[in-house]
């Protein structure tokens, strides 16, 4: 390929394709999104002419979404974007430069001119750092074609990015740049912080949930996950980067919680992110307008309920939560594997206990009747005394007139006990199918004003959609008492005469995370105020004649709110085998109760 002298290039359109055909070229990829820097160009053409190179290779080689994926990660972890942006430069250079060179010769006279650019403009900033003098190190050898004798500090930091040479193990160029950081930039990150394996282990919704606003510039900035990972993507190949310092959080919580400042332009954007994170809703404008009406008063009126299928359903593009979503699918299906047998046998007996439970209530009951039929034995009864029944009635019970409703609570706590809530709901589905009972399956969770309501399967629909629960997935808060109310209230609407309402969740509802700036802020929701809310809300419905249990999955401590909550109607399931027995023997009391 023969290259241009950039001198040459001048026209800014010109400047424009040159740039993004040269990334294109290199990539294979012309759907590869680029973003030329024409301005910079003026200043350092063959600065930029071979950050769009490296660009290029870089989406080639190696795997770019999870490189930028764990460079977010560790800026969420307190790390400085600069610098580690300036480290995994360095790290994809030594990754595919000499792949470059060996398959175009013309690229060596653009990459010697970049790093002459590079060295002139910045050898001073780049001194005053361990970082900055390992690249000026690195320009160096680039230049002079020999080794440059250096501390021993930045000789090793040499040696650490060489293991790198020619790799298209993303994997391996992570743990490099980690490294690089933890050794050059903040020696004590891992201590403080975590390590490499708790940087990963941040998950996508965490990151949804903190304001990338001080990272990204009024012109791009929408408050929102994907737009910083675009902008990281982007910048991560990079030669030119300074070690700019991130702006100090300002509101961090006294328990490291992150407190979101949403400012007005956030709130007009914030339905469009919660359908853009959490799917697209199956509610026309006035349904959704109705069910908030109805439902957002009182400790839950500046809030507002979403539902939805969720973003596997009904996505609105294919984007980073969608395929976490994905992952998460994935996981608890292998959940499910990993337990089937277990599973099945759940089922069995929960469909067996439940089934004996309608058959009794199906046996005629025959009562003493003012009409019906006559009693011989007990016509001399006629004027001889007060109790003249002498008719015989046939009373039946409707035995299968009942309706279920199965509320999953999918907050961020219940993180690590998903796929085994998971199994539980999908053990109960399971069971009423097989004995024909309507019944629907949603989850809740709390995300800044909205309480996504998140639809698995409905009331009539075929049990092929009890798979659907397995979509499942936990983040942010949860506004029980909010959740409970609203799916109660469709619950009411039911014709059958039974309604039952199982509630699986931690006892713990909590939703402090939003704060609105100039707006009304909603109270606090947590601790003894919350669970009282959520217990009032219980109770209603079971004056209303709704049966509500509570099936605890959750840490132990957390057993005295999910007794206030509950009361004596809830179940503790310590392990996934002994989960039909315990929630069986409930619902046979309930239904011969009744």
């Amino acid at each position: 390929m023969e290259l241009e002298d950039p001198i040459e290039i001048s026209n800014e359109v010109e400047v424009e394709n040159r740039i993004r055909n040269l990334a294109w070229t290199i990539s294979g990829d012309y759907d590869l999104k680029i973003n030329p820097d024409v301005e910079s160009f003026r200043k350092s053409p063959s600065t930029v002419l071979y950050d769009s190179i490296k660009q290029g290779a870089f989406a080639r080689y190696l795997d770019r979404e999870a490189l930028s994926m764990y460079l977010v990660k560790k800026v969420y972890l307190h790390a400085e974007e600069g610098p580690l942006l300036m480290a995994s430069s360095l790290a994809i250079e030594e990754a595919v430069h000499d792949r470059l060179l060996q398959e175009r010769e013309g690229i060596a006279n653009v990459r010697k001119k970049a790093y002459e650019e590079m060295l002139e403009e910045d050898f001073t900033s780049l001194s005053s750092s361990p970082l900055g003098k390992l690249k000026a190190s690195c320009l160096k050898e680039g230049i002079l074609g020999h080794p440059d004798h250096t501390t021993r500090q930045i000789q090793e930091g040499k040696e650490l990015l060489q293991r790198l040479e020619d790799t298209t193990d993303t994997q391996a160029v992570i743990q490099v740049i980690d490294r690089l950081y933890n050794q050059l930039v903040d020696p004590g990150f891992e201590k403080q912080h975590g390590s490499l394996e708790q940087v990963l282990a941040v998950t996508v919704e965490e990151l949804m949930e903190y304001s990338w606003k001080d990272f990204l510039s009024e012109d791009m900035y929408e408050d929102n996950l994907e737009v910083y990972l675009e902008k990281i993507s982007e910048s991560m190949a990079t030669l030119d980067i300074r070690e700019e310092k991130a702006q100090p959080e300002e509101n961090p919580g006294e328990t490291g919680k992150k407190v979101l400042m949403v400012d007005e332009a956030a709130l007009e954007k914030m339905y469009s992110y919660v359908e853009l994170n959490y799917g697209r809703t199956y509610l026309t404008s006035q349904e959704e307008k109705s069910l908030n009406y109805q439902s957002c008063r009182g400790v839950h009126e500046q809030c507002s309920l979403y539902y939805t299928r969720g973003i596997l359903e009904n996505p609105v593009k294919v984007n980073y939560q969608y395929k976490y979503a994905k992952k998460l699918r994935d996981n608890n299906i292998m959940e499910y594997y990993d337990n089937h047998q277990v599973v099945k046998h759940n089922i069995r007996i929960l469909t067996e206990m439940l089934r004996k439970s309608f058959m009794q209530r199906d046996e005629q009951e025959e009562t003493l009747s003012d009409a019906g039929q006559i009693i011989p034995s007990r016509l001399w009864k006629i004027g001889r005394g007060s109790d003249a029944r002498i008719f015989q009635r046939i009373l039946r019970q409707e035995a299968m007139d009942f309706v279920v409703d199965i509320l999953i609570d999918a907050s961020g706590s219940q993180r690590k006990r998903q796929g085994k809530v998971a199994l539980q709901a999908y053990i109960l589905s399971e069971a009423l199918s097989n004995l024909n009972l309507p019944h629907r399956v949603m989850s809740f969770c709390t995300f800044w004003d909205y309480t996504i309501l998140q639809l698995f399967r409905d009331y009539e629909e075929d049990r092929r959609q009890n798979s659907h629960i397995f979509d499942y997935m936990t983040s942010a808060n949860n506004r029980d008492g909010l959740a409970v109310r609203a799916v109660g209230a469709q619950l009411l609407q039911r014709e059958e005469t039974n309604k039952v309402l199982i509630v699986l969740s931690d006892g713990k509802p909590y939703d402090v995370i939003a704060n609105r700036p100039g707006n009304k802020n909603p109270e606090a929701y947590q601790g003894t105020a919350a669970e009282a809310d959520t217990a009032t809300e219980v109770r209603r419905l079971r004056q209303a004649g709704i049966m509500v249990l509570g099936v605890f999955c959750g840490e132990e401590k957390e057993l005295p709110a999910e007794q206030k909550i509950f009361g004596k109607d809830f179940a503790y399931i310590r392990e996934i085998s002994g989960f039909s027995h315990i929630v069986g023997r409930y619902l046979q009391k309930q239904i011969e109760e009744e």
